[in-house]
Order: C-alpha cells, then sequence, then structure tokens
C-alpha cells in the first residue's frame, strides 16, 4: 500500500497527508511588462529568484477549476482561498458550469482586466486556455496550473498531485490485486480532453503492456465528463456492453462516485471490482457496504493549499518557476521546483474500510 510522503504528519492530524505579479527586484508591473510568455523552466522573465523576499501582502489571487460545481474541485479551491488568508492575501474562486474545453476561456479573459496577481487553473484542456494564459504571463500575471496541466508554456509552475505516473501504473496494481489479474476491465475518465486523465490513462496502457498482466484486457475507455448523471450512464453502458466485464478504473472523483452509486443498487454489486481515485466522505458508503473494496487519492484540501503559497511565492519573487528552486508552502513545509516547472505534492493514498473513518473531506 502507498504510504505518506516523510513530510506529512501522521492520519489523526488534520490530513496532512499526500493533504501574481510583481517580481521583487525588477520593479515590472502587470501593465508594464515585456510581451511573451514562459514556461516553468524558462519563466518569462529575466528576473531571477530571491528566496529571502517576503511573501507581499495584499495579493490578489484567482482559482479558475475545471467547473465550480465539481465537488473535488470546491474543496481544492476552498482550502487555497483559506490559505491566502495566511500571507494576507485576498483568494476568490470562478468558473463555469461545465467542463468544455473553451468555457474557461471567458474567465481568464476578465481575470486579466481585473489584474489579479496571480491565476490558478485547473484546465480544462491544455491548449484550448494557451492563448490567454500567454496574455495574462505578459502583463506580469503569474500562472499556476493545479490538478490538470495548461501547457508547459502557459504557465509559470504546475501543481501535480502525485507523480502522473505512479497515479497511472497504480491504479492498474491495485485493481489487478483484486480481480487476480484477469478478465476484461474498463476506464472510466472524465473529459477527453483533460490533461491530467489522459496522462494516467496513457500510464495505465503502458502498465498493461506488462507480462503480470496478459490475462487481463482493457476493452473500453469511457467519458462521463465529470458529470454525475452521464457517468452514472456510462457505467451503466459499459456493463450492458461487456457482459464479461470484471473491473472499472474512475481516476476521477465525479467518476468513481457515480460508477458506485450505479453498482450499489444493481445486479453487478459483488461481481464488478470498482477502484480509481475519490474521497473518503464520497465513498464511505460504498466501502462500507462492499460496493467498492478500495480506491486512492490524495488530500484535495493540501494540493489547494499548497498552490495557494506557491503562487504567493512566484508573485513575491521567491522563485521564478525554474528548476531546482525551493520555497515553503506554510505547514506542508518545503517544496522543491521540478523539470518544466513542476511541484508535486506527494504519494496517492490507499483508502480501505479499515482506515476510512480516519479521513473527513
Amino acid at each position: 500500500m502507498l504510504t505518506f510522503p516523510r513530510r506529512f504528519a501522521s492520519t489523526a492530524a488534520l490530513l496532512t497527508m499526500v493533504s501574481l505579479g510583481l517580481t521583487a527586484c525588477g520593479g515590472t508591473t502587470k501593465d508594464s511588462a515585456p510581451q511573451g510568455g514562459g514556461t516553468g523552466a524558462s519563466a518569462a522573465a529575466p528576473a531571477s529568484a530571491d528566496p529571502s523576499a517576503p511573501l507581499k501582502e495584499g495579493l490578489k489571487l484567482a482559482f479558475l477549476p475545471k467547473q465550480i460545481n465539481n465537488p473535488y474541485e470546491t474543496i481544492v479551491d476552498k482550502a487555497g482561498i483559506e490559505a491566502a488568508k495566511e500571507y494576507k492575501g485576498e483568494a476568490k474562486e470562478v468558473g463555469p458550469s461545465d467542463a468544455s474545453a473553451s468555457s474557461q476561456v471567458s474567465y481568464v479573459n476578465t481575470l486579466i482586466q481585473q489584474q489579479q496577481d496571480a491565476i490558478l487553473i485547473a484546465a480544462n484542456d491544455a491548449n484550448a486556455v494557451c492563448g490567454p494564459l500567454k496574455q495574462a504571463m505578459a502583463k506580469g500575471i503569474k500562472v499556476v496550473s493545479y490538478d490538470s496541466d495548461a501547457a508547459k508554456d502557459c504557465r509559470n509552475l504546475f501543481i501535480n498531485q502525485a507523480d502522473s505516473e505512479d497515479i497511472g501504473r497504480s491504479q492498474v496494481k491495485m485493481l489487478a490485486d483484486m480481480i487476480g489479474s484477469k478478465g476484461e476491465i474498463a476506464i472510466l475518465s472524465a473529459t477527453a480532453n483533460a490533461t491530467n486523465q489522459n496522462t494516467w490513462i496513457d500510464f495505465m496502457k503502458d502498465e498493461l503492456t506488462k507480462p503480470e498482466y496478459k490475462d487481463m484486457k482493457l476493452v473500453k475507455v469511457a467519458y462521463g465528463d465529470d458529470d454525475d448523471q452521464k457517468s452514472f450512464q456510462e457505467t451503466q453502458g459499459l456493463l450492458q456492453a461487456y457482459p464479461d466485464l470484471k473491473g472499472i478504473i474512475s481516476p476521477t472523483t465525479v467518476g468513481i462516485s457515480a460508477a458506485a452509486r450505479y453498482i450499489s443498487g444493481s445486479k453487478y454489486k459483488g461481481k464488478i471490482t470498482l477502484t480509481g481515485l475519490g474521497t473518503p466522505n464520497q465513498m464511505r458508503e460504498f466501502v462500507k457496504d462492499g460496493t467498492v473494496q478500495q480506491f486512492a487519492l490524495w488530500n484535495p484540501k493540501d494540493l489547494g493549499y499548497l498552490a495557494s503559497f506557491a503562487a504567493a511565492s512566484l508573485a513575491s519573487g521567491q522563485i521564478t518557476g525554474a528548476e531546482g528552486e525551493k520555497f515553503t508552502a506554510g505547514r506542508l513545509g518545503e517544496y522543491t521546483v521540478g523539470k518544466d516547472g513542476e511541484v508535486i505534492l506527494g504519494e496517492p493514498f490507499v483508502f480501505k474500510a479499515d482506515n476510512i473513518d480516519e479521513f473527513d473531506f
């Protein structure tokens, strides 16, 4: 079973598990910044980092989730908004009600007009938001993607909930353990363009090519569009279309809870093994009634908290997004910027009947 990284506290604590723009010395403002974007590794700046710079007070941050009514995204964003109070910043959440590829574009444009110090975005499509995000960066606004990445040259940092390869491969391993590495399986994803989902699925497919999974066959990747009812219907469709199906992986909190709800009230309960990524509060009843044996996730509160401090560190000039830079994220401690501006929260954690009641989120 995957365990907490060393920097997180015990499970008895408050879930501290796998739980924008002025530069400090350049005098550049959001109105006078040079035109041009930048990646995490080469951010749009000749400015250098000043690790000793204090976090600026009064920073304005905006969280732009995939969709405003997504329960998981709400947890992430609320935590980030609360974190801003620790460094005397102001943060808010804005966003679309649907998770279509272009639905976030108008919100980015509005946030540019509002002269936010940082925009934090969980991108529905890596490229659809790229143009507006580059415009934001050209005006000195720091851009931090979280949960689902934007194209690398359209943001300064990507706050990744866990290593993408670990997530994808661990999902296959977890399901294989439960079905004896035999049988037909399916994946119930979010949207077809979601960067994080597609990256994880690529690693799942690669994992399945290993000899130990020769008796497992991926028959379908279905898309519920992070919509509860559509995910429910897609689960029903999978089970009707593939009568020999043994397991489903749903690496999306909306998808796994909808799938569990369908299976729990159907003739397939006890016959289909479901796993994926979900929150304990969503999945508790389905673990307790035997629909789901185990699933994984990180702490979405910690993800939002880390993203908020990362954005503040960028906006304060402590970091530029270059590989090797370090910054402190409040109670979570020190983090290091990795390749392509990626910062990893920690390892995913596996929830089961014997530990799920220790968590409340």
